[in-house]
């Protein structure tokens, strides 16, 4: 594909307002050729239509788009070597699955049309049902039929837009792992847009968080899980605890003390945000242990709540001045607690995270579809 970094797909300063309306607030993104990118956020946060933006299905109001050197702001949708695959598969019904395939392919007048669509039916594992019509397949292979045809282009760019969203639970796991493989195989880049966190992280290798029009945080899914940069970061992609604290004046070792509801507690100083003297001191479920770590990171409290999920029990435990927190165990020999239980839950400094207090607790949270 020529020089490395001839593809990527950059957005300068791109924008789209609707009338009083600003959908995307001017947008300053790379996407590195040959990576899986996905845009996450809550409905109308403004990724699908960025993602519009990118597919010329929608004019920006201002700003850029450009793959390598060349500037596609202005170009037709039918003129980018850029390609969508919808939720709804949009497939000829009357074609059989080989003539959907091959369909742009013999309508250019491209000669080695049978071997491109047939190399493509073989990688997502759709060779033997050439012949079937889309009707005859299920939802799960309709949407690798979708994929197929897109593919088989070879387009720069390849624009997943919820395109799961419509596969029950199982079946969306398998085509995850799936997608992800055709993606290291074929080496395009893919943008992939979700409201669905855990699809976003199990699949893409950065991600960018939108919210009402911008970028929250960009980074690779370890990075925003562990380290996020903002209460909607830190509520979106996952569960956090947020304990409201004050950060005291003394540190040791990298490690910053800070008092929460009387109690000193501590935190790495790298995750402390700059200058900020109130802070959410937050700490993943998972992150959480049911008894003394030996660590300095411990509070008492009462079980309200236990629920088994087979592989980890998640407890509710209420704090003494009412805050409930949540803790995942797994189910591995660990200490195990019952309903109305005394228990201290402890954690370690390095695994802990700290926002501005400034910032709303829940930012994030309501947002969230557990579907």
């Amino acid at each position: 594909m020529g020089e490395a970094g001839k593809g990527d797909l950059r957005l300068v300063a791109l924008t789209k307002s609707f009338e009083s309306f600003t959908a995307v607030h001017p947008l300053d993104l790379t996407i590195p050729q040959g990576s899986f990118f996905a845009l996450l956020g809550p409905s109308g946060c403004g990724k699908t239509t960025t993602l519009r933006m990118i597919a010329g299905l929608e004019e920006p109001t201002g700003g850029r788009i450009l793959i390598g050197d060349s500037d596609i702001t202005a170009t037709k949708a039918y003129q980018r070597n850029v390609n969508t695959v919808f939720q709804s598969y949009a497939l000829f019904p009357h074609m059989t699955v080989f003539e959907n395939v091959a369909f742009g392919l013999r309508r250019r007048g491209d000669k080695a049309f049978r071997a491109k669509a047939q190399e493509v039916l073989e990688l997502v594992q759709l060779g033997q049902v050439a012949t079937k019509k889309p009707t005859q397949l299920s939802g799960g292979m309709q949407q690798r039929v979708a994929l197929a045809r897109a593919l088989v282009n070879r387009p720069d760019v390849l624009l997943l837009d919820e395109p799961l969203g419509a596969l029950d639970l199982k079946l969306r796991r398998q085509m995850q792992i799936e997608l992800k493989r055709i993606q290291q195989e074929v080496g395009l880049t893919f943008i992939h847009v979700t409201h669905d966190q855990e699809e976003a992280m199990t699949m893409a290798d950065s991600i960018a968080v939108m919210n009402a029009g911008s970028i929250e945080q960009l980074g690779d899914p370890a990075t925003l899980y562990e380290q996020p940069r903002s209460t909607f970061v830190a509520n979106f992609l996952g569960q956090s605890n947020l304990l409201k604290a004050t950060v005291g004046p003394g540190s040791a070792d990298g490690v910053v003390t800070v008092r929460s509801h009387d109690t000193d507690l501590e935190v790495v100083r790298e995750h402390l945000p700059r200058g900020a003297s109130e802070v959410w001191l937050g700490v993943r479920p998972e992150k959480l242990r049911l008894g003394e770590s030996g660590g300095p990171n411990h509070l008492r409290g009462v079980v309200r709540d236990v629920s088994f999920t087979g592989v980890a029990t998640q407890y509710i435990v209420e704090m003494p001045w009412g805050q409930e927190l949540t803790v995942v165990q797994q189910n591995d020999g660990s200490a195990r607690a019952g309903l109305g239980e005394n228990v201290t839950v402890s954690w370690a400094a390095e695994h802990g995270f700290a926002l501005d207090a400034s910032q709303a607790a829940d930012a994030g949270a309501e947002l969230v579809d557990h579907g």
